[in-house]
């Protein structure tokens, strides 16, 4: 029997990049991704939010595939360091409830529930949405694409023309049906009209301007292994179901149901109803409804991915996705277990990827937005090297390197961006004429190559497994970030050198640099008040 053309279990729609090596398609399908995972070095998905969104989907296919979606039986890590042995299990294996584990037991089972334009049950879609909403008033597919332009947005990679589409192929349709569920946007969207409730207006998406914070290995294998995270002993497959494993269609006038697990926090969390209507070839798109999918209180999740700062009442709230801050200063972040009641609580997932693999890198994926509105700004692409493995645990020293290289890199931002305001302000003699070229132009000079001098010294810190000392030099360090603050500094400032005026306003604040270089101690110490009086 032919298999249909927009089935996602085994047509092409996922870019791979092979392992050095080995070779393959530039596209697979979810049933030879994991049949060759050891050989898939990773994915290829140029857009951040489509790339965050495809991993979790894969988690959770990577639970329910290995049984590693419950507790039990025994150990859960030591089930999983059996699947490292051996390998994702190919055949179906027969689990309790009458579901099935393995790479064909389970797509063989629910391979009617991922056709992306099944006519009763399209994946991850609401095949109602024709009936609920203005079929004069679609999204579009200019829509459904976010890195096109629709309305007054601005295109990303290419011009589009609202009268001459270019329709999205398989892949793109279902990479942009992904995007939509996890960062979709508030606000009106397709009215959708279900009983007596009739509007237009959606919650934002639970991933929305948020960064997801995701471990990176030498193959794909190793990278979904080290991204699960052990359910809690009370989960049963049986309750914590992915929106396609659900016999009904979710009712849109009551709460979105509370995740029962990983799998359900993974994949079952959208605030947006999404329907596609193919192309005649039923390979592509032809138009797209997009509207809410719950009339009632957003839900936000916990998320195993993000780092959660605290706020103000001790309130917890995502990350938030900036384009301009570099990803070594959320290292001590995802490294280091929270300290205290103001540190970050970091991501849960990092609890348990380095059983998985003592090296790994860390893959920062997210779409800088507006959290209450439709405005989006730019993709945050970024990796690290391969992380020390739980450096602070095995070095005793009461001094966290990794955290106080990351202090002392902010530290000297903070300043240079202080002297830097208040050189112009002086030199000006003007409040109103904000200093925001000089600022760019000493931000561009400085964070780059603080971000060199972190991983430089990072690199440098002892591996040696119970080692007392990490061969941290806290005054060197301090040196070097201070030397690129200063050079930064005078570079920006040098123009105006030449006359009295100037003279005095940049050598008066340079002392704003050399006092924490002088005692930078006393500088953190005093930068640590003054951000938790802004937080209180």
């Amino acid at each position: 029997m032919a298999t249909p053309v927009s089935n996602l279990i085994d047509q092409p729609w996922i870019p791979v990049a092979w392992v050095e090596g080995k070779s393959g398609p530039s596209q697979v399908g979810l049933r030879n991704l994991f049949l060759h995972a050891r050989d898939i070095r990773t994915l290829l998905i140029p857009e951040a939010p489509a790339h965050s969104a495809l991993l979790r989907l894969l988690y959770a296919l990577t639970a329910r595939i290995t049984a590693l979606d419950e507790a039990g039986p025994g150990s859960w890590g030591d089930r999983r360091e059996e699947i490292l042995e051996q390998g994702f299990p190919e055949r179906s294996i027969e689990l309790p409830g009458g579901r099935t584990a393995g790479i064909a037991g389970y797509f063989d089972r629910w391979t009617h529930r991922f056709d992306l334009f099944d006519r009763e049950r399209p994946w991850l879609q609401d095949p109602r949405l024709p009936d609920q909403c203005d079929k004069s008033r679609t999204a579009g597919v200019n829509k459904l694409v976010m890195s096109r332009s629709a309305g007054n947005n601005h295109s990303w990679f290419g011009h589009w023309s609202q009268d001459r589409f270019l329709l999205p192929h398989l892949s793109q349709s279902a990479l942009s049906l992904l995007t939509w569920h996890y960062w979709g946007a508030p606000g009106a969207l397709s009215r959708r009209a279900v009983g007596r409730v009739s509007h237009h207006y959606a919650k934002a998406s639970p991933l929305r301007a948020a960064l997801s914070y995701h471990p990176e290995c030498d193959n794909l294998f190793l990278t979904l292994l080290a991204g699960l995270t052990p359910p809690d002993g009370d989960v049963s497959r049986l309750s914590d179901l992915c929106p396609w494993e659900r016999d009904e269609l979710p009712d849109p006038l009551i709460p979105m149901p509370e995740p029962q697990g990983p799998c359900s926090r993974l994949t079952a969390c959208s605030q947006h109803a999404l329907y596609l209507v193919p192309a005649e070839d039923g390979e592509h798109t032809a138009d797209a409804y997009i509207t809410w999918a719950y009339d009632a209180k957003r839900i936000r999740p916990e998320d195993d991915y993000l780092i959660w700062d605290i706020g103000k009442n001790g309130t917890t709230f995502p990350r938030p996705a900036r384009s301009s801050r570099s990803l070594w200063r959320d290292i001590d972040a995802l490294l280091l277990k929270q300290l205290d009641d103001e540190s970050p609580i970091r991501p849960k997932v990092m609890d348990h990827a380095f059983d998985v693999s003592e090296y790994l890198r860390v893959r920062a994926l997210g779409f800088e937005q507006d959290s209450s509105e439709s405005a989006n700004y730019q993709y945050v692409d970024s990796s690290t090297p391969a992380l020390l493995s739980r450096v602070e645990e095995d070095v005793v020293s009461s001094d966290l390197p990794v955290r106080l290289l990351r202090e002392l890199g902010e530290l000297f931002g903070s300043r240079l961006e202080q002297a830097t305001g208040e050189a112009w302000l002086t030199f000006t003699d003007d409040k109103k004429n904000k200093p925001g070229a000089w600022l760019d132009a000493s931000a561009a000079r400085y964070w780059p190559a603080a971000e060199g001098e972190f991983w430089s010294r990072f690199r440098k810190l002892s591996r040696a497994e119970g080692a007392v000392d990490s061969g941290f030099d806290f005054d060197a360090a301090c040196r070097a970030f201070g030397r690129h603050a200063l050079d930064a500094y005078e570079e920006v400032t040098d123009s105006v050198t030449r006359t009295p005026r100037g003279a005095k306003a940049v050598t008066s604040a340079k002392a704003i640099i050399l006092g924490a270089l002088k005692d930078p101690y006393k500088a953190m110490k005093r930068r640590k008040k003054k951000r938790a009086a802004e937080r209180s």
